[in-house]
């Protein structure tokens, strides 16, 4: 029972013991953060515990700023926040921003976290127009903008339209010119392809070196008036003070360096700038509210702060985080260039592999076509077969046919042979039938003298028949006289003879014999 009894004391003391909080939320360039802070919490409480979570050490270039009724606060340090003039509706909303700018980014700025923020903060001052910049100097520092978010320029991912939806260009510099967006982004591409190699804190930091030589850079605008009523431009920026006309804030009519400035000071709602030299006139002006009153005298003092803590030696902290600073590019860049080597080596490795699978594909190609080459040249070398077998029948059917040919020849030859033996025979013949047509024409022509001859003996023998037969008649009828012994004449031998025979005459004529004369006659003719 006792010791339920001090269980519940101890539990309820434990409750009244815990402190009230509040939950405010933090809005950084890229990201928003929500805590749960105590009631009794300072501003450099809240500040200290967003600056831990970013990892930031170079915390005097921050600051917490608020907004009351269109005008820009700071959380003061030393302040409860619930204090300020801040809404107390949960969460409390501050902006985690840059209040004082360096003079030279790339000497003063240690973490890459302080310079990460400083370049988003003026990359959108630039783009709101709040930091008056050139089109062709928009048009670089959209380009490292790009490589800062991007990486290196790789044409196979970063295609055209890759930057549509990206707000690069101040909308002055987009209006200013009758170029399309598409001609925009050519023209940031081309000059991003060129960075390269480039690491995102080398990105970033090339933005700023360029961005810190614009002439609204870094500079906070207030409206005032002298003590004239005039209406004039105050800016506060790193190295001093400007004042401007209304209508151009980008040259001043009179600057006040820090160096140059002996005091100022502040009081019943007037500034007072005392120069060192005394030959120039103390220059008055005051703001028509408060809260730009305290706001102007508060950067005033924090970049005169800053602009004589550059002006000596490092402190301890900062040396120390400058050498770790070192260390860490170091280390980086040795990352880097490991890096940079591992990249160019899977590179040449690609390019070794699309090389290899080029030839690949080549040898694949090569091959295949050799196939068909192989499959043409077999049917080549089928048909060319069948080709040389119908050859080499058509080589036999020659071969017979030249036989045939030579057998033909020779025959010819033969037979030409067997032809001029023939016409040499047959002149011969000829030579022969010729001589012996003139032996027959001279036997012709003898015969027919003989045909002739006897042509006129068988007339002379007829004649003599004839003479005979009448000299017969007449002896016939005459007496008959002794008989006689008379000498015979002789005849021709192809003449038939007559004998007298006896006492008596008597012709012995046939005419088996006559017909063999003519016919020997016609024979001969």
């Amino acid at each position: 029972m006792a010791g339920a009894l001090a269980s519940r004391m101890s539990f309820s003391s434990l409750k009244r013991k815990q402190p009230k909080t509040f939950t405010v939320r933090i809005a950084t360039m890229d990201a928003e953060m929500e805590f749960s802070c105590e009631m009794k919490w300072k501003g450099k409480d809240l500040f200290d515990l967003v600056c831990r979570t970013l990892g930031l050490r170079e915390t005097w270039f921050f600051g917490l700023q608020y907004t009351i009724k269109d005008t820009v606060a700071w959380l003061k340090m030393d302040k409860k926040v619930l204090d300020h003039d801040v809404s107390k509706e949960e969460p409390v909303t501050f902006h985690f921003l840059a209040k004082f700018y360096p003079e030279n980014a790339e000497e003063e700025l240690v973490q890459e976290v302080t310079q990460h923020l400083l370049f988003l903060q003026v990359k959108k001052q630039i783009l709101e127009e709040k930091i008056y910049c050139p089109p062709d100097v928009s048009v670089l520092l959209a380009s490292y903008a790009v490589q800062a978010q991007y990486g290196d320029y790789d044409p196979s991912m970063h295609k055209r339209g890759f930057l549509a939806q990206e707000e690069l260009l101040p909308k002055r510099v987009d209006n200013l010119y009758r170029m399309t967006p598409e001609m925009w982004e050519e023209r940031i591409t081309a000059s991003y392809a060129e960075h390269r190699g480039c690491a995102r804190d080398e990105a970033e930091m090339e933005y700023l070196k360029i961005a810190q030589d614009l002439e609204m850079y870094g500079v906070n605008y207030f409206a005032i008036r002298n003590k004239k009523g005039t209406e004039l431009l105050l800016g506060v920026y790193a190295l001093g003070l400007h004042i401007y006309d209304p209508d151009n804030r980008m040259t001043p009519k009179i600057s006040f360096p820090w160096n140059e400035i002996r005091n100022i000071s502040y009081s019943d709602k007037e500034f007072t700038i005392k120069p060192l030299d005394k030959k120039i006139d103390v220059f008055k002006f005051n703001s028509s509210k408060l809260r730009v009153n305290k706001l102007i005298l508060q950067l005033c003092i924090g970049n005169h702060d800053l602009f004589m803590r550059r002006r000596k030696a490092d402190s301890l902290e900062v040396q120390q985080m400058k050498a770790q600073a070192r260390e860490e590019k170091a280390r980086k860049q040795m990352e880097r260039q490991c890096l940079l080597q591992e990249k160019q080596l899977r590179e040449e490795a690609e390019h070794t592999r699309d090389e290899l699978e080029r030839r690949l594909l080549q040898m694949k190609e090569e091959a295949m076509m050799a196939n068909e080459a192989l499959m043409r040249a077999e049917e080549s070398a089928d048909l060319l077969a069948e080709k040389a077998q119908i050859t080499e029948e058509e080589a036999k059917l020659l071969a017979q046919k030249a036989a045939e040919a030579e057998q033909e020849m020779q025959r010819i030859k033969a037979t030409a042979i067997r032809t001029e033996e023939e016409k040499r025979l047959m002149e011969q013949k000829v030579l022969e039938a010729e001589v012996l047509a003139l032996k027959m024409v001279e036997e012709s022509k003898r015969r027919n003298k003989e045909a002739d001859q006897l042509k006129q003996d068988l007339q002379e023998a007829r004649e003599a028949e004839r003479r005979a037969k009448q000299k017969l008649l007449e002896i016939t009828t005459k007496p008959t006289y002794p008989p006689m012994n008379p000498i015979p004449t002789p005849l021709p031998p192809d003449i038939p003879s007559f004998g007298l025979l006896g006492d008596s005459l008597s012709f012995d004529f046939k005419d088996t014999d006559m017909k063999q004369l003519s016919m020997e006659l016609e024979k001969v003719k």
